[in-house]
């Protein structure tokens, strides 16, 4: 059995983000072979072209964390309808270089949950059309506009009974999505 390192980024810094409660909660759903990491993000110094040829350490930490996962999992809120700027800075130094981009044929997904009855539609619009630049291969069914209401949430921080059963499809989907799609070295 293979096992799938995959990176979570999660485009918020909030301590109690929604987005960092639902990686958490998702990720119980997956299955043993599965593992989850955790990328910072909010330690990166703001993308400059001028410092592509000497990249800070952060910036090299980054690429190198997603260099070792065979997949990708991006969890963003919506911040005027569009990613946030974080999400946004860490995805351009990943990417750069030009021809040192390592998001590149890893499998992906896009999920996010707001307050907003619409989730984070636009926003997950906004990140899919970048990634797609990026060459990142995404999950393009079930789509996850999550609205954040009582009851996603169980007390242990799970995801809630209601929603339960549409979590473990998305998840079981995501798994194949991965597995069809994952290059391992």
């Amino acid at each position: 059995m293979s096992q799938y390192n995959v990176a979570i980024i999660v485009g918020s810094l909030r301590k109690d983000s929604f987005n960092r409660q639902l990686a958490d909660a998702i990720i119980k759903l997956a299955p043993p072979e599965f593992s989850f990491k955790h990328i910072e993000i909010g330690d990166l110094p703001l993308y400059n072209q001028d410092d592509d040829g000497a990249q800070a350490e952060q910036v090299l930490r980054l690429k190198t964390e997603i260099a070792d996962a065979q997949a990708l999992l991006f969890l963003t809120p919506e911040y005027n309808r569009s990613i946030p700027g974080v999400l946004k800075n860490a995805i351009d130094h990943a990417s750069r270089p030009y021809g040192q981009n390592a998001w590149g044929g890893k499998p992906g997904a896009v999920l996010g949950v707001s307050v907003g009855a619409t989730g984070t539609a636009l926003a997950q619009q906004h990140l899919r059309n970048v990634l797609a630049y990026l060459d990142v291969p995404l999950l393009g069914q079930p789509e996850m506009f999550i609205h954040a209401k009582d009851g996603l949430f169980d007390e242990h921080g799970g995801i809630g009974a209601a929603s339960l059963g549409f979590f473990q499809g998305w998840m079981q989907r995501y798994v194949e999505w991965v597995k069809k799609h994952a290059i391992h070295a």
